[in-house]
């Protein structure tokens, strides 16, 4: 049995979720080989209720007798990677527009898909810090649009960017469309120097053409 209903939730939207499991489903749990939990436990989050969770897996382990897994895919590389993008040009068109060498159709599509509003360092709330900007993409979709942040001063032409939180749905389901090249990826260590891991390059956009 496999049943996936949680989103960056913590343990008791679990324990209701297997109430109703147990209620719908109990008469058949002994007769499965394994329960999947599936995914969206946040459990590296501060707040996260580990204990909760381990007390539902035991009770469900000594129940029915089953094996338990779980997906916690997210919280693997939760609050983990950057993904650092540079300003290409600024644009006016009622909203003073940074367009970056990043794209949420390319490199973040869960901005679009969700939506979500990727965390940007050094930045606020549209309204909160004085130089106000949406950031947007290069390109030809008119929606590729991350979103409308705030900075403490005036962005310029060749400045970068440093998105947050960035290893997890950036990094699985980035995409060529344009032909907008994959970002490198590097390795930050601990001694602030970067190690470059893998780069990206124009075959790789030929390579999943016909």
């Amino acid at each position: 049995m496999h049943f996936h209903t949680l989103c960056e939730q913590n343990s008791d939207d679990l324990e209701t979720t297997l109430k109703v499991v147990e209620d719908k489903f109990g008469q058949y749990l002994d007769k499965m080989a394994w329960i999947n939990m599936g995914g969206g436990h946040h459990i590296s989050r501060e707040d996260y209720d580990v204990e909760k969770l381990i007390s539902l897996v035991k009770h469900v382990k000594n129940t029915y007798k089953v094996d338990v897994y779980l997906e916690p895919g997210e919280a693997i590389a939760l609050n983990a990677g950057y993904l650092v993008t540079e300003v290409l040009d600024i644009v006016e068109n009622g909203i003073k527009t940074l367009i970056l060498d990043a794209s949420a159709a390319c490199h973040m599509p869960d901005v679009l898909e969700m939506p979500y509003r990727p965390p940007l360092k050094d930045s606020g709330e549209w309204g909160e810090k004085p130089f106000e900007y949406r950031l947007s993409s290069y390109t030809c979709l008119a929606g590729d649009i991350i979103g409308d942040y705030s900075f403490d001063k005036e962005i310029q032409i060749g400045d970068r960017l440093v998105f947050e939180d960035m290893a997890i749905y950036s990094m699985v389901k980035n995409n060529t469309f344009n032909g907008i090249p994959l970002p490198s990826i590097y390795l930050l260590k601990e001694d602030n120097s970067i190690q470059l891991i893998k780069e990206f390059g124009y075959e790789d956009f030929k390579n999943r053409l016909s």
